[in-house]
């Protein structure tokens, strides 16, 4: 039995590639990937501090932000606004309610307003600057110009990726309005 054999199991030699292949993606130059990498670790950072400081996630920050914008929004319009899946909102909306930080009312044709509690927009005041500093990590350098021009660029970025996915038959993902 060679080493292949004993590393692949029930593959041979042949049946496994172990050296790079010809046409690949350049990592250190791929956007979708560069993108990705930046939102993991801003999520991160964010996601560690909020839960060390306030026992809340990133995820239940973008609630209670969300409420700060758009109050009385719906479960279901937080998500469309925020861009996660109808459980993620649901996990964050129950622990938000279950610590009084927001409220849902009852609503016409069996629609659940919530709004943010006085302790809730204490909350959210007292969250901010986490998130804010994540913005400042991004655009540190940047002139405003600069700033403005990179967030139209990401607009317009998600706008096409919106837009590809309809004309393609797929359920776009979520997300806040971009202008094209």
């Amino acid at each position: 039995m060679n080493d292949a054999t004993r590393r692949f199991g029930r593959y041979h030699d042949d049946d496994v590639a172990t050296e790079p292949l010809d046409e690949i993606i350049d990592p250190d130059n791929f956007t979708p990937r560069l993108l990705a990498l930046l939102s993991n670790a801003l999520v991160w950072r964010e996601s560690q501090e909020l839960l060390t400081r306030f026992d809340l996630g990133t995820n239940d920050w973008r609630v209670l932000s969300a409420l700060a914008v758009r109050p009385g929004s719906s479960a279901t319009e937080i998500t469309d606004f925020i861009g996660v899946n109808k459980a993620v909102v649901s996990k964050s909306v129950n622990r938000l309610a279950g610590r009084h930080l927001i409220v849902l009312i009852d609503g016409p044709r069996g629609s659940r307003p919530m709004f943010l509690t006085r302790d809730g927009a204490r909350m959210h005041d007292d969250m901010l600057p986490v998130s804010i500093h994540g913005q400042e990590i991004i655009v540190d350098g940047m002139t405003d110009e600069e700033i403005h021009q990179f967030n139209e660029h990401l607009r317009r970025m998600l706008w096409r990726l919106r837009a590809a996915q309809i004309l393609e038959g797929e359920e776009p993902p979520p997300a806040a309005s971009p202008a094209p």
